[in-house]
């Protein structure tokens, strides 16, 4: 009979009670009991609730206080040697200290580095590896939390991060190795969590592989192959699952089939997208095979907020059953519902021909259980829930709102000639700003503290009038301008005080988009974000940012940058339309930005900055389409910025991902300058520049941001002299990782004056005043 599970559950709670007691925590405010007391609330609440949509195996293991791969980190002893850790259970504070660093009690460490989990807005810790590294079992996390749900009457399927995507995912901070070297050392730990899971009376365990549906090696596949026999072997008790997701499995179905393992999990949303669910299908053994092998299929979408259509997933479903059989078939979300808000009933402030046309986690949830009552019992079990969806989803495809002709006639418009500077960068750079060598800036916001969030909320409630609101962020953008000028930073920003987020701010005044007053999703750590929803044909009715950035201008004599977001960034941080290409939303999203841009220009700002820090995350997890996004990707930010003159400078801002790989395509989208995160990574991301002359300027972070510890002076005249290797002095910019809003003022303030005394001590005494030559 087939069954309903899901993969993973939002930790965060609907009211993001896991951020506050995790603060909280930090701050001194929360005791260690306190914190635990939530987050055991939360594990109950949220498996209670996957129980009451109708899912018959609810995943346990899958809650965490920071992040899953840091909890494997913790669970398998790699605990950095910095941290002083002694062996044993990992405690929290160590475990908080290689999240986030730690500056206190004589103790000054770095955190471990962060990047995007596959092509999401999510970052994970990156696991840290040396050769020979033993690992040890160092949490009875899995365990006790199965065992947690089960004295609450709830039996679950413990979740763990795979073995090989564990080490594929992590990085050898010291001389490089083939990290899959080290899984002879790693999988009798695994296999000791699995004997573990078997004697507290587990039966099912779920190993999340997302790494076998990309680009593998034989050697990698092999990889694959030697681990699930090892545990087969050693593990014989409990049944394993291995979860794929993210992309179709394509040239690496033979070895997932090949793996000893009970049941296999795939991305059917994905691979459907592709064309490739077919080919799956026909690909996958009658009945499972000889070892009755089940098969999960993905086909309700984790990634985006969309309702599914319930008949074509029937459909896929009843394939499936065709080859599978009905004892090895299960239904499921795409992947884990980390990547998608709570609950869309809590949702007042979207309307409701909106609201009809969406699912959040608990939404989806219900949609699985639907699908599989279709299964078990027939189409016609479930013909009112099939026959609303299939109302709602045409109701959205004829609905007016959707469609915008003036904007699909513009975008059909463009030309080559629309996405090309004038000249080249080294013609531009003699006409714009006349700075220093290694000039000084930040990234764009400055500390949002307690009383400009609480500002807001007083605006939000009708406490605060519009003129007083207006009058308070002039006063912050005013002290913050001030406090620039005092640094001695060369470059100046107004500090964003009057933006809730960076996505969000711009999504608000565009035509196009929705907004959510709940639906919050996990960027990393405690850090939150409540994506827009992209509705609809994109436009900008007015000018968004002129009016803050011509004060804040109006205010120094030394220049401000206009900061606005760039279109891939608000594609990729937005729930997109799902019908039609992504590439055609970008288009009319930069027009949009395009618009912004003439107009900051037009009211007299010289330096203008569109971040793009997604543009990496969206690269497709297959290299082979990589070249389609890219064309488009880069068209996108050329368009939005080549508008302009050649006296006005286009800066642009990417973090937290592997730009070792589109390093080369940074060039073709021709900002004068970039900045990119580099502080964490121990300045991995120079080594491209030792083979790569990178032609523009360049702004590598020197200054760790997600982090409250202070970095020196020393340290970051020792981070600028490594660029030094690989740049030459008129290409670097000196710059934190990335903008200010979550660091308090406490933090930022040495921060950055420890920035400006290391970028001194580099300029020639007599340093000459030319354009950065």
């Amino acid at each position: 009979m087939p069954i309903s599970h899901n993969l993973g559950f939002p930790p965060l709670g609907v009211a993001r009670e896991l951020k506050r007691a995790t603060e909280g925590y930090w701050s001194g405010k929360v005791s260690l009991p306190d914190l635990l007391k939530t987050g055991a609330e939360l594990r109950e609440r949220h498996w209670r609730l996957q129980r009451d949509a109708g899912i018959d195996l609810i995943p346990s293991n899958d809650f965490s206080y920071y992040d899953r791969m840091l909890d494997m980190c913790a669970l398998l002893g790699a605990v950095p040697k910095r941290y002083g850790w002694s062996g044993g259970p990992v405690d929290l504070d160590t475990y908080f200290a290689m999240a986030r660093g730690v500056q206190s009690g004589g103790r000054d460490l770095t955190a471990m580095e962060m990047t995007k989990w596959f092509d999401t807005n999510y970052h994970y810790i990156v696991p840290e590896f040396e050769p020979a590294q033993a690992f040890r079992l160092s949490s009875t996390k899995p365990v006790d939390e199965f065992q947690e749900a089960k004295a609450l009457g709830i039996e679950t399927k413990p979740v763990l991060i795979g073995p090989v995507t564990f080490l594929l995912l992590g990085k050898a901070r010291t001389a490089r190795f083939d990290r899959l070297t080290l899984l002879d050392a790693l999988l009798p730990v695994y296999a000791d969590v699995l004997g573990r899971l078997a004697t507290a009376g587990t039966t099912w365990v779920q190993l999340d592989e997302p790494c076998l549906a990309l680009d593998r090696t034989p050697a990698e596949r092999a990889a694959f192959v030697r681990a699930y026999r090892f545990l087969a072997e050693r593990a014989p008790k409990v049944k394993l699952l291995v979860a794929t997701y993210f992309a179709a499995l394509d040239d690496n179905l033979a070895t997932a089939l090949e793996l000893p393992v009970a049941g296999l999990h795939v991305d059917a949303v994905r691979a459907a997208a592709a064309g490739r669910l077919d080919a799956l299908l026909q690909g996958w053994p009658a009945g499972g095979g000889r070892e009755g092998k089940v098969l999960s299929l993905g086909v309700i979408d984790g990634r985006n907020i969309w309702k599914e259509d319930l008949g074509v997933a029937l459909r896929q479903l009843e394939d499936g059953l065709e080859r599978a059989g009905a004892a090895q078939l299960w239904v499921a979300p795409s992947c884990s519902l980390l990547h998608v808000p709570i609950d869309l009933d809590r949702e007042q402030r979207l309307d409701s021909e909106l609201k009809g046309w969406l699912a959040f986690a608990k939404q989806k949830l219900v949609e699985v259980a639907t699908l599989t009552r279709g299964l078990r019992d027939g189409r016609e079990s479930v013909a009112a829930q099939l026959e609303a969806n299939a109302r709602a989803l045409a109701g959205r495809r004829i609905s007016r709102r959707i469609h915008n002709p003036a904007v699909k006639q513009r975008a059909r418009g463009v030309t080559e000639h629309d996405m090309r500077r004038t000249s080249p960068h080294a013609e531009r750079r003699k006409k714009q700003l006349r700075l220093p060598l290694f000039p000084t800036t930040t990234i764009g916001s400055f500390p949002q503290t307690a009383e400009v969030r609480a500002a807001r909320k007083k605006l939000h409630d009708g406490k605060l009038t519009p003129a007083e609101y207006d009058a308070f962020i002039a006063e912050q953008i005013t002290r913050t301008l001030k406090l620039q000028e005092e640094l001695g930073l060369d470059v100046l920003v107004h500090g964003e005080f009057e933006r809730n987020d960076m996505v969000e701010y711009f999504g608000e005044q565009l035509d196009g988009f929705a907004f959510t007053e709940h639906g919050w999703v996990q960027s990393y750590g405690s850090r939150y974000v409540k994506p827009p929803i992209i509705y609809g044909d994109v436009s900008r009715p007015r000018a968004m940012t002129v009016r803050w950035s011509t004060f804040a201008q109006s205010k120094t004599a030394r220049p401000v940058k206009g900061m606005l977001t760039g279109p891939v960034t608000i594609l990729q941080w937005s729930f997109v339309r799902d019908d039609q290409p992504r590439a055609e939303t970008a288009k009319q999203l930069a027009l949009a930005i395009r618009d912004e841009v003439k107009d900051l220009e037009a009211a007299g700002i010289r330096v203008i900055q569109i971040d793009e820090p997604a543009l990496r995350e969206g690269l497709p997890l297959r290299r082979a389409e990589w070249p389609a996004y890219l064309e488009w990707a880069v068209n996108a930010f050329r368009l939005a910025t080549a508008g302009v003159s050649e006296a006005t400078q286009i800066h642009t801002h990417m973090c937290y991902s592997e730009f070792n790989d589109v390093i080369r395509v940074i060039e073709k989208m021709d900002a004068d300058v970039i900045s990119i995160e580099n502080a964490r990574s121990g300045s991995e991301l120079l080594e491209a520049f030792k083979e790569y002359r990178y032609p523009n300027e360049i702004g590598p972070g020197v200054y760790d941001i997600h982090s409250p510890r202070v970095p020196s002076t020393a340290e970051i005249v020792q981070a600028l002299k490594r660029m030094q290797e690989v740049l030459s002095d008129r290409q670097i910019w000196v710059n934190p990782d990335c903008g200010l809003k979550t660091r308090g003022w406490e933090e930022t303030l040495p921060s950055l004056r420890n920035l400006v005394q290391a970028a001194r001590q580099l300029r020639p005494v007599r340093a000459p005043t030319g354009a950065t030559s």
